[in-house]
């Protein structure tokens, strides 16, 4: 992969390849960042470009032999590390094949997109002490063609204590010109001493123009302003909300009918209005639950800054136009919470018909003290 495949991150792009061409490398490396930032893409382009034979001022050369093998996920000296399901394998090399159809279909992917391909159950996947084992095997042997090895461990924050204490030493101390590059969503589960070990890299949200013009080029139309704000700049985020826009129009109007129903206290109709979106999928019922904070973020930012910097759609403007005022900061924080509180538990098999109910009630308090 070239870095110029990577959406954004110019500013990392350029801080990698000065390392590479300063020969300053550190020998393990923590991509941390949701998986829609572009975590795994830039770790496979930086991987193309330490190999490279040919090296360019901005990027691989694409075409040498090495470039070749990277770019099929081929290459001798380029390993993976990913969560697998221990039911199926405790180690990822019976997956490597899944693993490159994944990365060269679509290197824009999150555990979820993961675990679908590999198991139609859907259980939780670890990286695991026997997956340590294999890791420290590969790395010992010398590189087949003399120069960089590099091991990607994606989802690292998915490795048990057991693996991450069996890994210490060789991330520490690796063999000459051995590059760990560590991927993860979220730096809390990983051991401090893992962390103390490598050089942190946070990727930042892509930008919005990036956003745009991504899924100008792989949905062939432009998407609309909300679409771009909701997404918060994670383009797996955007892809999913791009794909599902017709639903758009069908969560705005549950929007808007719950914020009626509870505004006017009739307890019926909340009611009723609960049971109606527990007849959804569970997705479905996440995906209203972070457009309603959505509305909330953008009513906020209407009332400070009139529409000079919201980003909603036509119909949800002529909505908010009337609805901000009853956003304030009396309670933007308690609706916010509620709905974000109802994605967790929802992420958690709540029963939903008590869950939105309840935030039925919750949403009429709140909204009668902005």
């Amino acid at each position: 992969m070239h870095f110029k495949s990577v959406i954004g991150q110019e500013k990392l792009k350029s801080r990698l390849i000065e390392e590479v061409k300063n020969d300053k490398v550190s020998h393990a490396q923590l991509f941390l960042g949701k998986p829609g930032y572009g975590t795994l893409p830039m770790a496979l382009a930086f991987a193309q470009y330490l190999f490279c034979e040919n090296k360019g001022e901005k990027d691989s050369c694409g075409e040498c032999s090495s470039c070749l093998r990277v770019d099929k996920m081929e290459h001798p000296d380029l390993h993976f590390s990913f969560p697998t399901v221990q039911a199926l394998s405790n180690t990822s090399d019976p997956f490597l094949s899944d693993w490159r159809e994944q990365v060269i279909e679509m290197p824009y992917f999150n555990l979820n997109s993961w675990l679908k391909r590999i198991d139609p159950k859907e259980r939780k996947p670890i990286i695991s002490v026997h997956e340590s084992q294999q890791i420290i095997k590969k790395l010992t042997l010398k590189a087949f063609e003399g120069g960089y090895k590099v091991m990607i461990i994606w989802m690292a924050e998915e490795m048990n204590p057991q693996c991450a204490n069996k890994l210490l030493k060789i991330i520490e101390e690796p063999p000459a010109k051995t590059v760990f590059i560590l991927v993860a969503e979220s730096q809390d589960y990983i051991l401090q001493t893992i962390l103390s070990r490598t050089q942190k890299i946070i990727f930042p949200k892509i930008g919005c123009d990036d956003t745009i013009e991504y899924l100008k080029s792989k949905k062939g139309g432009a998407p609309s302003e909300s679409i771009v704000s909701r997404s918060k700049g994670d383009l797996i985020e955007a892809q999913e909300l791009f794909s599902e826009n017709q639903g758009e129009d069908a969560n705005n109007q549950l929007f808007i009918q719950l914020m009626r129903v509870c505004y006017k206290k009739n307890v019926l109709d909340m009611i009723s209005w609960a049971e109606d979106i527990t007849k959804t999928s569970k997705e479905n019922q996440k995906q209203f639950l972070k457009y309603a904070l959505h509305m909330f973020r953008q009513s906020i930012l209407r009332n400070y800054t009139g529409d000079v910097i919201t980003r909603v759609s036509e119909d949800e403007d002529a909505f908010l136009e009337n609805f901000a005022k009853f956003i304030t900061g009396n309670n933007i924080q308690s609706m916010t919470e509620s709905f974000s509180d109802s994605v967790y538990y929802i992420e958690r098999n709540a029963n939903t018909k008590i869950l939105f109910t309840n935030l039925c009630f919750q949403v009429m308090r709140h909204i009668h003290t902005g």
